[in-house]
């Protein structure tokens, strides 16, 4: 992803069990939410990172795209492959493949929960320029919020909320220009994948009543502010993740304030599919060379990076939503 500089306003780990919390609606119905299970999206994290960086064209990407189809179908999905070859910012013919995980696929009622799978081709940020170049494993940019989508199919085998759910791992959204390019490129080099799907969804006619993007939620000391694209295009649904976090204990974490404009994925799922879809992604208001975290496209993005108590907090976050979703 890359970010926009427009005018802005402001541009614990634990071993957790199978138990079930609860959470009231308006009524007091009593809403089952099971616990997220931070340790597991930690593991499902590393398993990413172990392939290598998961740049299109390579062998880790084979294989670990291979990985999240099989555990995807092993925690009960119903699954879709989109598999297209598209031109990246250099012309390069990218070998793609989005990876859909459908729960209650017959259900009209729907939600979308999304993350990117690919890593950068590109360390663009990395304090030094030897390595700009270079692939990097992106742990949090990536296998974070697949590790925990993949913990949160795991619980939906177990116990389905109300809603139909979709899991999608979106594919080539960190193939775009780099920061050394010095001479023209085309429009709309980021995120490849959700342009892909936003333009041809996996199932004809698709709907969703809106849709959650996780992008970097899984650094130390994460901040998660008012996405600007979110905050214009799903503002209800966004309020209602923080008021869900807040509720929570986590308002550390997800801040109340306006963060900056991302090209991420959530735009063209809106763009194209005209579905409203809401970006949690880390903003750190204080560093001055990307707004991401000083590891961001840099070669220090490996799992040193990654806090289970961050996973713990998102993950309990998005279970807590979809879970009171009428």
């Amino acid at each position: 992803m890359s970010i926009i500089v427009l005018p802005l306003v402001a541009v614990l780990s634990c071993g957790n069990s199978n138990k079930v919390q609860s959470t009231e609606t308006a009524d007091k119905e009593v809403i089952p939410v099971p616990v997220f299970n931070a340790d597991s999206a930690y593991a499902y994290v590393k398993a990413q990172t172990d392939f290598g960086p998961r740049v299109p064209n390579t062998k880790a990407h084979v294989d670990c795209g291979n990985y999240l189809t099989q555990q995807l179908e092993r925690f009960g999905a119903k699954i879709y492959l989109q598999e297209a070859d598209v031109a990246s910012w250099d012309g390069k013919v990218l070998k793609i493949k989005n990876i859909i995980g459908a729960y209650k696929p017959e259900s009209k009622k729907r939600l979308l929960l999304c993350a990117h799978w690919d890593s950068r081709p590109y360390a663009d940020n990395d304090m030094d320029s030897k390595n700009f170049t270079s692939p990097i494993i992106g742990a949090n940019d990536g296998a974070s919020g697949v590790g925990i989508l993949l913990e949160i199919a795991r619980q939906i085998q177990k116990e389905q909320p109300t809603m139909g759910i979709d899991i999608i791992f979106f594919d080539a959204e960190d193939y775009g220009v780099p920061q050394f390019h010095d001479g023209n490129a085309p429009d709309n080099t980021w995120c490849l994948g959700s342009q892909l799907w936003g333009r041809r969804p996996h199932v004809a006619n698709y709907n969703a009543r809106y849709g959650i993007l996780l992008d970097m939620v899984g650094g130390k000391n994460a901040t998660f502010y008012y996405e600007g694209f979110s905050k214009e295009r799903a503002s209800s649904y966004m309020k209602k993740i923080w008021k869900e976090a807040a509720e929570a204990g986590f308002s550390k974490y997800f801040v109340r304030r306006d963060g900056g404009y991302v090209t991420d994925d959530h735009m063209y799922i809106y763009e194209y599919a005209r579905i409203p879809c809401v970006d949690i992604i880390n903003y750190d208001p204080n560093d001055k060379r990307s707004s991401f975290g000083s590891t961001w496209h840099t070669l220090q993005d490996n799992m040193d990076n990654i806090d289970v108590n961050t996973l713990r907090v998102v993950g309990q976050t998005v279970m807590n939503v979809i879970y009171k979703e009428q």
